[in-house]
Parts: C-alpha cells; sequence; structure tokens
C-alpha cells in the first residue's frame, strides 16, 4: 500500500490517500507515531497495525472524555465501549484506565454506598442491589458498605420523620409506610424496631 498523500482533513485528524483504494481518515498523533508520509509503502499488515492504534487512541479518548462526566466501574464503561469498538480494543483501553487509576472499582464503590446510604438513605439491601447493576462485585461491595453495618436505625427514624410521619395515624398507614421502608431495603425487623421506639417516645 503506497501512500500518495498525507494531508489536513479537520482537527487533527489527516486524511491518507493511496495510489489505490479508498482515503483513509487519522488522528494527527497516528500520523506522528508512524511517521506517516506521501511516498511510503506499507505491508497490510503494518497497516493494520496503524488503523487498531487509531482505533485504541480514540476509545481511550471516548473512555477518558466519559469519565470527565461522571465515574465508571470496569464492567459498566467496557459495556459502554464495546458498543463501538471490538474487544480487544476495548480490554486495551480497560488495562490503561486501571494502570493511570482512572478506572478503580473499589474507590467507585465507595462512592456509590455513600451516596446510597448517606444521601438517598437506602437500606443495605437497596444499596447492594443497586451496586450491583453497576457492575460491582460482591466483595467490592461488602467492603464499600462495611461502615454503615451500624447506625441503621437513626437512618430509619431520619427517614421516617422526613417522609412517612403522615402515614402512622392508622394501620393502613402503617402498613403502606412499612412497606415503602422495604423497598428501599430495610428489612421488616428493624423497621417495626423503630417503629415501636418513635411510638413510645411519642407516647
Amino acid at each position: 500500500m503506497k501512500i500518495v498523500s498525507v494531508g489536513k482533513y479537520k482537527g487533527s485528524t489527516y486524511r491518507i490517500d493511496f495510489e489505490e483504494g479508498e482515503p483513509e481518515f487519522l488522528n494527527i498523533e497516528i500520523i506522528n507515531k508512524f511517521n506517516l508520509k506521501a511516498g511510503i509503502s506499507l505491508p497490510l499488515s503494518a497497516w493494520e497495525q496503524i488503523k487498531g492504534e487509531n482505533e485504541y487512541r480514540k476509545a481511550r479518548e471516548r473512555a477518558l472524555y466519559l469519565l470527565d462526566i461522571k465515574d465508571y466501574s470496569f464492567v459498566d464503561m467496557f459495556k459502554k465501549l464495546r458498543a463501538n469498538y471490538d474487544e480487544d480494543t476495548c480490554y486495551r483501553v480497560m488495562q490503561k484506565l486501571v494502570e493511570i487509576g482512572s478506572i478503580n472499582d473499589s474507590r467507585y464503590a465507595e462512592g456509590l454506598a455513600r451516596h446510597y446510604v448517606e444521601v438517598k438513605l437506602f437500606g443495605r439491601r437497596r444499596a447492594f442491589q443497586e451496586m450491583r447493576l453497576k457492575g460491582l462485585t460482591r466483595e467490592v461491595i461488602d467492603i464499600a458498605l462495611e461502615p454503615y453495618a451500624q447506625g441503621t436505625d437513626e437512618r430509619l427514624r431520619t427517614l421516617i420523620e422526613k417522609k412517612y410521619l403522615r402515614y402512622l395515624d392508622d394501620e393502613k398507614g402503617v402498613n403502606r409506610a412499612k412497606n415503602a421502608l422495604v423497598r428501599l431495603g430495610y428489612d421488616y425487623s428493624d423497621i417495626n424496631r423503630v417503629l415501636k421506639e418513635m411510638s413510645e417516645d411519642d407516647g
């Protein structure tokens, strides 16, 4: 494959024309890395390597752009990239992201645990389920949720006072509140205990 011309196309993208076939478009980073210029000939295997490097660069830049917006787990980011790039390229990008610390499931899990437990006031079960949906392993989730093993009663009391006090005037309302709290990940035993304590406090 003999290169006839290399010229700027748009932004950092350059157009490469060959003696035969369609033109190709590469980033200037790849042009410089492989010293591509008019007059040189490339074996097909070398060209495939160059195209692979260009895809890797695009996938890496896409991942870094997404990470500027929000954090991702390893699994979630891999799925995002896999929608547009081949598997080998995605694994290579993920390896680089882990190496530079941009992807760190433990750090990500700690942030999620803090959000679900402290902000949304989810019970452990609901927080665990939500974190699993983000592609995190059970082990990583368990470690992240460990600091919240204590304090369930206080969080339940805060949640009830904030959202469910108006339901506690009759049995139907109490059951409605209990069901809502179960959906938020709390155990019936914990809910009943806290409601009893609050009733005794009021009484």
